[in-house]
This record gives structure tokens, sequence and C-alpha cells, in this order.
């Protein structure tokens, strides 16, 4: 096993708990629950397979469903930001498909990585709370509950990357 695919795996395994055991007992004023199992997605070399990718997004998911007994809610959003990853990448990179091969997170700039890390986590949390209400009359919950819990997400995930990778 080389030192990337040990590098996702642990990666894997630690935001998976991390969020298990941790954070989905976390309610930040009472409702809201950072959902930092994402930053896998983000961290995941885009030089690598995408139906691997796909596959294992979808394992993130499933498992983070399987403890909190969420219903594929988590499965379906995470495998959502993993296919429309490189597409939003490239959105935010405006760069041609030559460069992405050499991608790291840490050799873009602040802003940027802000961006990406965002727009993913915006779109990931509205699907997991229209999933999870599922009614128009509950669009100002979904609504509210998307940014909030998105603003948290997006700071414990961005400090974590900041923290722990390695800038190359």
């Amino acid at each position: 096993m080389n030192n990337i695919a040990l590098n996702n795996a642990i990666r894997f395994i630690g935001l998976l708990f991390l969020q298990v055991f941790i954070l989905n007992h976390v309610n930040i004023f009472g409702h809201i629950n950072p959902m930092v199992y994402i930053a896998w997605v983000f961290l995941f070399p885009v030089r690598k397979t995408r139906s691997l990718f796909l596959i294992l997004s979808f394992l993130l998911g499933i498992s983070i469903d399987f403890f909190s007994d969420s219903g594929g809610v988590n499965a379906f959003a995470i495998t959502f930001i993993a296919y429309f990853r490189l597409p939003i990448l490239m959105a935010v990179l405006r760069k041609s498909d030559l460069d992405y091969g050499q991608f790291n997170l840490k050799t873009l700039s602040v802003n940027k990585i802000i961006l990406f890390i965002s727009i993913l986590t915006f779109i990931h949390h509205f699907i997991v709370f229209s999933l999870e209400y599922f009614s128009f009359n509950e669009l100002l919950n979904i609504i509210s509950s998307t940014v909030l819990t998105s603003i948290f997400t997006i700071l414990i995930s961005f400090l974590g990357i900041t923290l722990f990778t390695k800038k190359k």
C-alpha cells in the first residue's frame, strides 16, 4: 500500500469516527451539527480513478448513515458532491485539464480554497436538509439549517485542512 492510499484510508476512517462519535453529538446552538466528514472529498487526489472515488464516497456516506440512522441521505449527498467535484474545481481554478494532475489543495490561494470548500459544502448541506425535511413548507428551515451548518462546517474543515495537511 503506497503512501497516498494509506493517507486516504487513515483520513477516511478518522473522519468517519470523528463524525460518528464526536460531531454527531455536538449541537451548537441546539441544532447545528458540523459535517466535517465531507473534507474527505476535498482532499482526495484528483488523479485517482473517478469510479473508485465515487464508490469510496458512497461507502463513507452510507457508513455515516448507518451510524446516524439517516436512511441514505448522507450517502446520496456526498456521492453527489464527489461526482461534481472536478467541474466545480475547474470552474474555481479556471485552468486546463492538464493542471489537475498535480492538484493539491494546499497549493491554492486561501480565497480559492474557501470558495471550493464553500460551494461543495453548501450543495452537500442543502441536499441533506432537503431530504431530511422533504417538504416545501419547511423551506425556511432548510435554508437556515443549510447556511448555519455550512458556516461551521467550512470553518472546521478549513482549519483542519490547514493544520493537518502538508504543504507541497
